[in-house]
């Protein structure tokens, strides 16, 4: 008796511990980079200084460093698609997350110039 107890119970903790996650609560679903970057509504933001913007970027980026951003969000509300970048990825996680909290909810991580160049240049060659 004590087993049969015992296994219920083990059985019972196992279903009550386990959790699916349901579509509404995934935070971003899966978007075809490519498409995006390359769509002439999308806005390319890359989040770097003006020097590092200087030395090299995404083709039709505009340069709003992180610093910057949140002054430009009025402006930025009026945009269909934005992907922001950085040179690894961690200022436009950060630059995606501070837009997102103001309510512009079409916003992507492009990671990196690098990425998003690559990415244009891919498409360009085809």
């Amino acid at each position: 008796m004590k087993k049969y107890m015992m296994m219920s119970m083990l059985v019972g903790l196992s279903l009550t511990s386990c959790q699916t996650v349901s579509n509404a609560n995934v935070s971003e679903q899966k978007v075809d980079m490519r498409s995006l970057v390359n769509d002439p509504q999308t806005t390319l933001i890359d989040v770097r200084i003006p020097e590092q913007y200087s030395e090299g970027t995404a083709k039709d980026a505009i340069n709003i460093p992180l610093k910057d951003l949140e002054s430009q969000v009025e402006d930025l509300k009026s945009k269909d698609k934005i992907v922001v970048f950085c040179n690894t990825g961690k200022q436009a996680a950060s630059a995606k997350e501070l837009l997102n909290k103001h309510g512009i909810k079409n916003v992507y991580s492009g990671t990196s110039w690098k990425n998003v160049k690559a990415i244009q240049e891919e498409s360009k060659a085809k």
